[in-house]
């Protein structure tokens, strides 16, 4: 299984021309992600068939937990607003798959397994707030909840080509862990079909996330 993993991150560092940034894209548009930090890593990609609707394939590595989920996931865009200064978007994400355990008493162990959850985000040039939650449950090997929020202010607006920076401020609580609040100041930059996010908790965790467009 950590051979797996591995071969999974692999594969998203080599498949750059097949990705969008947004958990829903265009019609006929693929999106690659993968998100890296203290408590999980993750590889996700994704089809949009229509504007709303995205469907695909997470693997997820969950560190505390020694917990692996291979799902196939579906994401709905729910609403979203246009202004003429900003953009807010509501999503509904689902997944069901199986997990593996490697931990303790549960080693070996597998398990059909599934997670639901809200995400929503709004932005304009200078400012951003988001919010997301998430319920997954793993049989006998796990069940948990995990919600997060970042707010962030970009110091300068760009124009269409140039480098575009915001710094950011992301908590995240997990009821069920030991510290179950994580706070990480975060730098994202992006700049054409490139974006990459950098930052390191309060608990000296690094957070490393990059995502390349098409």
């Amino acid at each position: 299984m950590r051979f797996l993993f591995v071969t999974l991150l692999g594969i998203g560092l080599i498949l750059p021309s097949l990705v969008q940034a947004r958990p829903v894209s265009y019609p006929g548009g693929w999106t690659f992600i993968t998100m890296n930090d203290g408590t999980l890593n993750s590889a996700y990609v994704h089809y949009s068939p229509t504007a709303k609707i995205s469907v695909g394939y997470t693997f997820e590595y969950w560190r505390d937990r020694e917990l692996y989920l291979n799902a196939a996931r579906v994401t709905h865009l729910v609403k979203r607003w246009n202004k003429p200064d900003s953009q807010a978007n509501l999503y509904f994400k689902t997944g069901f798959g199986v997990a593996y355990s490697d931990a303790g008493e549960l080693d070996g162990e597998t398990s059909a397994a599934g997670f639901a959850g809200l995400a929503a985000d709004w932005e304009d040039r200078r400012y951003f707030i988001s919010y997301e939650n998430r319920y997954t449950e793993a049989g006998g090997i796990a069940d948990f909840f995990q919600q997060s929020a970042r707010v962030g202010w970009a110091p300068y607006e760009g124009d269409f080509d140039d480098l575009h920076t915001w710094l950011m401020l992301q908590v995240k609580h997990s009821p069920e862990s030991e510290g179950n609040f994580t706070l990480t100041p975060l730098v994202r930059f992006f700049k054409g079909v490139h974006l990459l996010e950098v930052g390191m908790s309060n608990r000296g965790e690094v957070l490393l996330n990059y995502i390349f467009r098409y």
